[in-house]
């Protein structure tokens, strides 16, 4: 079973005068990683170092640290606890004492464990993204169902007609939302699913 984090989390150490700073966080695209590592980025400090795992999906950047000492050390520690959408950047403050590839390498995946294993965490469930489109009319009925199935909204747009969601829910829940949205709709509301590498 796979977890990921249920919030960002932040964790300091200091090695040998070099300050570490760890922020981890839960995402579900590489944009949502690439966007979270750069909001965090520190272009004062000596390195941004970071990894991210996302299915099978997965990027680490050196930083100029040595090759394989900090991005692979941190991509490491997020599978040693089973993780998956999380991505963890470390951000180093070099101290003028150098750490060896060794050091480094302690250093860097270390920290990422210790802030990970600090995270509270959420079982990873297989969730579906799906597409749905209804009249204002029966908008407020359709959003009063969607906790029942575990439903989130990921997006939400208004047109002259009515509301289209962007939703994610539990894979196992769709054909149950599906029919109940079809019902309470009368038909006239639109939901298709999006397959895995759409937009």
């Amino acid at each position: 079973m796979a977890y990921t984090l249920s919030e960002p989390v932040l964790y300091q150490e200091d090695i040998r005068k070099s300050r570490f700073l760890v922020w981890a966080a839960p995402v579900r695209t590489p944009q949502d990683a690439a966007d979270f590592i750069g909001q965090h980025s520190d272009p004062a400090a000596t390195h941004n170092c970071w990894a991210w795992k996302i299915g099978q999906a997965y990027r680490f950047n050196d930083d100029g640290e040595p090759g394989g000492t900090a991005g692979k050390p941190i991509l490491q520690a997020i599978e040693g606890q089973g993780l998956d959408q999380v991505v963890v950047l470390v951000v180093r403050w070099f101290g003028g004492i150098k750490l060896g590839t060794g050091g480094l390498i302690r250093a860097y995946g270390g920290t990422a464990a210790q802030c990970l294993r600090a995270a509270p965490k959420i079982e990873l469930l297989n969730l579906a993204t799906c597409y749905c489109t209804c009249a204002f009319s029966d908008m407020a009925l359709v959003r009063s169902r969607l906790e029942g199935f575990g439903v989130m909204i990921e997006d939400e747009q208004f047109d002259g007609q009515g509301v289209t969601w962007q939703l994610a829910l539990p894979v196992d829940n769709y054909a149950a939302f599906e029919l109940e949205f079809t019902n309470l709709t009368r038909g006239q509301g639109l939901i298709e699913k999006k397959s895995p590498g759409q937009g």
